[in-house]
């Protein structure tokens, strides 16, 4: 018997062939509408995207080194509770074996029922001698266990406030983790939007920054406001061209605040770590009337600069740069001018 099979449709092969093109024409339609509906950015825009995630790094930068200069005092304070802790348990310790001391010799001299010692004696004034002996020692018991009640609690005190410190290091130190997780988002960000610009844009943006901190700098000068801002300044001109790193405090790496602080150092001045508490030291004065060392206060504290005089800062800008002179209007909005 004959096969019957079912004729094969020559229109197949076509409608397939029409249905890939025209597949693949929708496809090139969506990324052509998707790239006019998301266009590239310009070079100022991308330079204005870097430096808003730049400033959004100082500011986690700061609560960083806020949480590390933290960090440090309350390890300080733990080492000194455990000292103490120590030296609290060596004493307990000493009393205790001194109570057993006592007790073995009582012991061994028969501290027994003084009743059945007296019926007992042969003489009778002897015993009464060693009864009060026996008083003596009794008290001295007495005051060996008060003492060592009172170093008890004095131990478990201590215990109690080197755990508490313990438990507050640990959260300082999550909060440390954090800020530095927060820091590598902002500059990790940063570094994707310089990367996709051309070699020819980078360039062009090198150029126009070195530019700027040429004319900066022919306009510095003026006069400080004092002799400790004098040798301020002076140190913090020494550091010009040094490397930008988060979280150093000198001799030859800066972050914002580590800089100020490492200079009003050699003028012999203590300045707190961060941008954040430096906002409020010393007396606050108008921009216009700003003179040379005085700090310079940007961007809700976030970051800090010396004065440098004519609308210029000497600062550590950001991850990527190095210390230099900028004018005060490139950086941000200025929270206040403070007078060391």
């Amino acid at each position: 018997m004959a096969s019957h099979r079912r004729p094969k449709n020559p229109n197949r092969r076509a409608r397939a062939a029409v249905l890939g093109v025209t597949a693949a024409a929708a496809v090139a339609m969506s990324a052509n509408t998707a790239a006019q509906a998301a266009p590239k950015e310009s070079l100022s825009q991308v330079k204005a995207d870097v430096n808003k995630l730049n400033d959004q790094a100082d500011g986690a930068i700061q609560k960083y080194d806020g949480a590390k200069a933290q960090l440090a005092q309350e390890q300080k304070q733990v080492d000194l509770l455990e000292n103490e802790v120590a030296k609290q348990q060596s004493q307990v310790n000493t009393s205790l074996e001194n109570l057993g001391s006592l007790a073995a010799s009582q012991y061994r001299t028969g501290a027994v029922d003084p009743t059945v010692q007296l019926m007992m004696s042969s003489d009778p004034s002897s015993y009464l001698q060693k009864a009060s002996s026996l008083d003596q020692l009794t008290t001295q018991q007495t005051d060996m266990l008060n003492q060592l009640k009172q170093q008890q609690a004095g131990l478990a005190r201590e215990k109690a406030q080197a755990e508490a410190k313990l438990a507050g290091l640990q959260s300082t130190a999550k909060q440390l983790a954090s800020a530095k997780s927060d820091v590598q988002k902002k500059l990790a960000a940063a570094q994707a939007k310089l990367s996709s610009l051309t070699a020819a844009e980078r360039q062009k943006l090198q150029q126009q920054e070195a530019s700027a901190v040429n004319d900066a700098a022919s306009h510095v000068g003026g006069t400080a406001s004092s002799g400790a801002a004098a040798a301020a300044f002076a140190a913090a001109k020494t550091r010009l061209g040094d490397a930008y790193v988060f979280g150093a405090t000198g001799p030859s790496n800066f972050d914002c605040s580590g800089l100020m602080m490492w200079a009003y150092e050699q003028a012999g001045v203590s300045l707190p770590r961060t941008s954040y508490a430096q906002e409020n030291v010393g007396t606050s004065v108008p921009l216009s009337e700003a003179q040379v060392g005085d700090l310079v206060i940007f961007n809700g504290g976030e970051h800090v600069g010396m004065y440098a005089g004519n609308g210029v800062v000497l600062h550590a800008p950001h991850t990527g740069a190095v210390v230099r002179y900028e004018s005060i209007s490139t950086i941000g909005s200025v929270v206040t001018v403070r007078r060391v």
